[in-house]
């Protein structure tokens, strides 16, 4: 009894397979239905292009029915191939002589027609019967798109049936198992991180099909990454090594079949996304024209803007009108080699910042803050290795609300070597400005300081709070603006007297989210070191926005 439930569930399975299997066909042709004698024609007769209007006495449903499906032909030797198979019936009028189907690839725009004819002998004696005809000599490759015209012939305008038919892929379980195209997705690999290497087994069949594997970059089409792979049939080796330089989410392995117009698959190991932040990295600058690009190696949908913060690990804020989308290769011209200045990558999987200039070997422009000879006002200088040009701006801080600038004054250019350098810098001084004190001293006031006019891109320091004491008293400190080579620090302000030299033991810098930043580190610092109490007292106030710098 079970026995014969088993035999009773192996042939409905059976037959249910075979149901949804693929016809197999011996030899393509052409049938018409019986009693018709059809003559074929593969070549496409031109002038059926151009309609004609249809006699009166002939409906414009002539053509009854347009059906549409995928037969497979096996060769021993050859391997299996599909064609596509057109049903087509019409009730014949003595107008028409035959019928016409034509196959436009979507891909491709390339058109194949055959067309059925019905001799003149039996022609009058068939008229008003109907004709089916099967066309199943349409050549078409795996997973494409078609677009099927039939119509009569002569062709009369607005007789016509149309029809788009897609054509089975690797999906298709019939189609995996016997068209060589397929073969790719079976392929076994791994990725061998320390070698950087994608390793491909290659399956032990002596009789089996030849194909192509390698690595490549999948853009609107797979660029090439390296060179293809033969895989013959006799090869000694079971494992293909594909080298790869690095991990990039559109970088796939891609394998067709060793015949013409083969179907390429891909397959991507890094595609999970996280190797998206590989893509962030591929920054340049370019010294002579002061541009700062980014070309990504995959594709990317999102957006870069230019953005700045104050320390690292804060929130960058954006640059006016530098968003710019992430299709492909973003530039921006005359821009200034800040620490602070940085990049910054918004997509729907996050956000990312980078910042190119914190490394010491880019150069960057540096400031003191001095009494000017005048005594009436303060002196900031402007230190570079080549031409600059500056402002300054005068601000008032105001609660929860941006700084409200009222005055911008621009940066007198000196000569070379005009001014000493004295032992802050070992760039020359290139523009200097004079601030009066009643408007750079303040606990209200703000001067931003370092805006270049001479990029389109550049960002400003800002000093805030300076308490500058009465006019007739001498400057107690002095500030300069540099760049720190050491650790995450992006700023240094360095605080000391200015009436005497500073002795080496007391020379020391604050940086900005770095070195002793809160009040606890303050405080120990200025119990370690009582001669810097003086000065610390004239720092009590932050020097610059949210940052408490000091005379460490």
């Amino acid at each position: 009894m079970l026995a014969g439930q088993a035999v009773a569930l192996l042939s409905l399975t059976w037959s249910t397979y075979q149901s949804l299997a693929i016809p197999r066909i011996t030899e393509c042709g052409l049938s018409c239905s019986q009693g018709f004698a059809c003559k074929s024609r593969v070549n496409r007769n031109i002038f059926n292009s151009f309609c004609r209007q249809p006699p009166t006495s002939m409906s414009r449903s002539v053509l009854e029915a347009l059906t549409l499906s995928t037969a497979m032909k096996c060769a021993p030797h050859d391997g299996c191939s599909l064609l596509l198979r057109v049903h087509a019936s019409l009730t014949l009028h003595e107008s028409l002589r035959g019928l016409e189907a034509c196959s436009t690839s979507l891909d491709t725009q390339e058109t194949h027609c055959h067309s059925v004819r019905v001799p003149r002998a039996s022609h009058r004696l068939q008229i008003g019967q109907q004709l089916q005809v099967n066309f199943e000599c349409f050549e078409v490759s795996m997973a494409q798109s078609l677009y099927i015209t039939l119509r009569t012939v002569p062709h009369f305008c607005g007789v016509h049936l149309d029809q788009q038919y897609h054509i089975e892929d690797c999906r298709d379980e019939d189609v995996r198992r016997n068209m060589p195209d397929c073969l790719a997705k079976k392929l076994p690999y791994w990725v061998d991180r320390s070698r950087k290497v994608v390793l491909v087994q290659v399956p032990e069949a002596p009789a089996g099909p030849e194909y192509y594997v390698r690595l490549c970059l999948k853009w609107f089409t797979c660029k090439d990454e390296g060179e293809p792979v033969r895989v013959t049939a006799n090869r000694v080796s079971g494992m293909v090594s594909l080298p790869y330089s690095q991990e990039l989410p559109c970088l796939c392995l891609e394998s067709w079949s060793a015949t013409p117009d083969a179907v390429r698959t891909q397959t991507c190991p890094f595609e999970d996304g996280k190797c998206l932040v590989a893509l962030w990295d591929a920054i340049h600058y370019h010294p002579g024209s002061q541009a700062l690009s980014w070309e990504p190696a995959c594709p990317v949908s999102g957006h870069v803007s230019l953005c700045w913060r104050l320390e690292p690990g804060a929130h960058c804020l954006e640059l006016e009108q530098s968003d710019r989308p992430a299709h492909g290769r973003v530039q921006y011209s005359l821009v200034d080699t800040q620490p602070q200045l940085c990049l910054k990558f918004s997509t729907r999987q996050g956000i990312w910042v980078r910042c190119p200039f914190e490394q010491p070997r880019f150069p960057a422009w540096k400031m003191t803050v001095q009494p000017a000879p005048s005594g009436a006002h303060l002196r900031v200088a402007f230190f570079s290795p080549s031409s600059t040009s500056f402002q300054v701006r005068l601000c008032h801080q105001r609660k929860m609300r941006p700084l409200a600038c009222h005055r911008t004054l621009q940066a007198t250019p000196l000569p070379p070597a005009s001014v000493s350098q004295a032992d802050l810098t070992a760039d020359p001084a290139v523009a200097f400005v004079d601030i009066p004190r009643d408007e750079a001293c303040g606990p209200d006031t703000c001067i931003q300081v370092g805006w270049r006019t001479d990029v389109h891109f550049s960002i400003p320091q800002q000093l805030c709070g300076l308490l500058c004491g009465p006019q007739k008293d001498p400057w107690p400190y002095r500030v300069t603006s540099v760049p720190l080579a050491r650790g995450p620090q992006q700023l240094a302000l360095r605080v000391c007297p200015h009436r005497t030299p500073v002795p080496a033991h007391t020379d020391h810098w604050a940086a900005i989210g770095g070195l002793a930043s809160s009040p606890a580190d303050r405080a120990a610092h200025r119990d370690r070191h009582p001669g810097l109490a003086r000065i610390w007292d004239h720092t009590q106030s932050p020097v610059a926005q949210q940052v408490h710098y000091y005379g460490q």
